[in-house]
């Protein structure tokens, strides 16, 4: 537990949204196993694309594709869905010329695109990708939904597990686990799910299981 509090405390030290989209995207190269670069990018207006954060500075070059070609799955989880997947790149016919653009320039050919918020035409989307088709099972879709609510409850700056629970679409184990450790250690919502997901990576679990168990048990196993 002092591992823990002193993980949590740590956290609360980096509290510029910079530094959590640098960290989110981070995270989800390490604790998803079909992810092997992320990014996140803000939207404006429905057309320009902007890169926030990257695990790798040629993601910013295609997410402003994006923009030129004004088609890709920000742009669709902008006007469409909260969460946009492909499994195949280089021939998903929603994006005919940005989809094999990625896969040629970059060797990626799956994605998962997250909508973080949405105020009236502006956008802030997760993007994970990876370089296996249907690189991303169920569960990793699903974890990374956890992961975009911790990146959408910083950068909207709610700081109640109420609204971490709200971005995750309901009452999950991930975000009861998180509420538990936000009284624990007495930290904030993205706080609370950054030492989860420490947590999870020093004792190779899966997010979604270390939140059951942490629910189940309502102790914090030792890091």
């Amino acid at each position: 537990d002092e591992e823990l509090a002193a993980a949590a405390r740590d956290m609360q030290d980096e509290d510029s949204s910079k530094q959590a989209m640098e960290r989110a995207v981070a995270l989800a190269t390490e604790i998803l196993p079909g992810c092997d670069a992320a990014g996140v990018c803000v939207v404006y207006k429905g057309q320009r694309v902007d890169t926030h954060a990257t695990s790798s500075n040629a993601l910013a070059e295609v997410d402003s594709l994006q923009h030129t070609l004004q088609e890709g799955p920000c742009l669709d989880a902008l006007r469409q869905s909260e969460t946009v997947q492909s499994d195949d790149l280089s021939k998903d016919e929603r994006w005919p010329k940005w989809g094999p653009e990625v896969a040629d320039r970059l060797g990626l050919f799956s994605i998962v695109s997250y909508r973080l918020f949405s105020t009236g035409d502006n956008l802030g989307a997760l993007n994970l990708y990876g370089r296996s088709k249907s690189a991303f099972s169920t569960d990793d879709v699903h974890d990374g939904i956890a992961l975009a609510a911790h990146v959408g409850v910083d950068l909207a700056g709610a700081q109640q597990v109420e609204n971490l629970e709200k971005a995750l679409g309901g009452r999950t184990v991930i975000g009861q686990a998180t509420g538990i450790l936000m009284e624990r250690f007495d930290v904030s919502a993205d706080h609370a799910f950054g030492v989860l997901s420490r947590l999870s990576q020093r004792k190779n679990v899966k997010l979604r299981e270390l939140a059951a168990q942490i629910v189940e048990t309502r102790t914090v196993p030792k890091a």
